[in-house]
C-alpha cells in the first residue's frame, strides 16, 4: 500500500490540486451480482410464516432505506426468538446459494486493472464477512485490493457513515482524496454522511432510486477508472 502514487494535477495558477488516492468499492450489486439472491433467501424463509416479501418491498426497506425486512415478521406477530431463527436459516440458504458461484457485475474487472498500483483499493460492505469470503471464493477480484471492511468491522450499517468512516481511517486519508462507488440509494446516504463524493453504477433493483447526491451517475462501472482518474479535490459539486 505505501507504494501508491499521490496524484496530483496543476492548475492555471500553479497550485498543485489533490487527486484521488483511495477508491471505496462496495460489493454486493456493484462488483457481484448477490442481491437477488440475497432477496430470494429471505423471502423463502418469510414466507414460512406467512409474509410475501415483494420485490418493491424489498428495494425500498433494504436497498433504499437499508432496513431489515426481518421486521416485517415482527409486525405480523412473530417473536422476536422466532425472528432471530428466520435470520438464522436465511444466512445458512444465501450462502448455500454463494457456493454454487456468483456473476461479476460488467465492467468491473477492466475498471480495477487500471486503478490497481495507481490508488488505494478497498471493499466497505455491510456483508457478512462469512457470506463475503463465500461470494468471493471463486471470482479472483480479492487480489485487486489493498483491504476489506464487512459487517463486522462497524457497529453502524449504511446508510450511516461508520462504514466510510473506518475506511478513512484505514488509509489515513482526508474525504476529499477518495471516491465511493455504490449501487444503492443507502450506500450513496453513507458516503454523503462522510463526505465522501460517490460515483453510482446503478443496477435493476436500484434505478430509479434518489441519487441527487451523486458526483456522477455512471452507466456502468467500466466507467469508473476514467471518473477517478479525471477528478480533482476542488469540485464539489455533484453533476450526475
Amino acid at each position: 500500500m505505501g507504494g501508491v502514487p499521490y496524484f496530483r494535477m496543476l492548475d492555471g495558477g500553479g497550485r498543485a490540486k489533490r487527486m484521488i488516492r483511495a477508491v471505496f468499492w462496495d460489493n454486493d450489486g456493484v462488483l457481484v451480482d448477490t442481491e437477488m439472491l440475497y432477496y430470494r433467501s429471505t423471502r423463502e424463509v418469510l414466507r414460512r410464516v406467512g409474509v410475501d416479501l415483494t420485490v418493491a418491498a424489498f428495494i425500498d426497506i433494504s436497498l433504499k432505506h437499508g432496513r431489515s425486512v426481518f421486521d416485517l415478521a415482527e409486525r405480523h406477530g412473530v417473536s422476536p426468538d422466532a425472528v432471530e431463527e428466520l435470520r438464522d436459516d436465511r444466512n445458512r440458504l444465501y450462502g448455500d446459494l454463494l457456493g454454487r458461484g456468483v456473476r461479476i457485475m460488467d465492467g468491473v474487472e477492466p475498471s480495477l486493472r487500471e486503478l490497481r498500483g495507481r490508488v488505494f483499493l478497498g471493499v466497505v460492505t455491510s456483508s457478512r464477512r462469512e457470506h463475503f469470503q463465500r461470494m468471493h471464493e471463486r471470482t479472483d477480484l480479492l487480489d485487486y485490493f489493498d483491504f476489506v471492511l464487512t459487517r463486522e468491522d462497524f457497529c453502524e450499517s449504511k446508510p450511516h457513515p461508520e462504514p466510510y468512516l473506518k475506511a478513512l481511517q484505514r488509509v489515513g486519508l482526508d474525504a476529499e482524496q477518495c471516491v465511493v462507488v455504490e449501487d444503492s440509494e443507502r450506500g450513496l446516504q453513507a458516503a454523503a454522511a462522510a463526505g465522501i463524493r460517490c460515483l453510482v453504477v446503478p443496477n435493476e433493483l436500484t434505478r430509479g432510486q434518489d441519487f441527487h447526491k451523486a458526483w456522477r451517475i455512471l452507466r456502468g462501472a467500466s466507467e469508473v477508472a476514467e471518473e477517478v482518474l479525471s477528478i480533482r479535490a476542488g469540485k464539489d459539486a455533484a453533476t450526475g
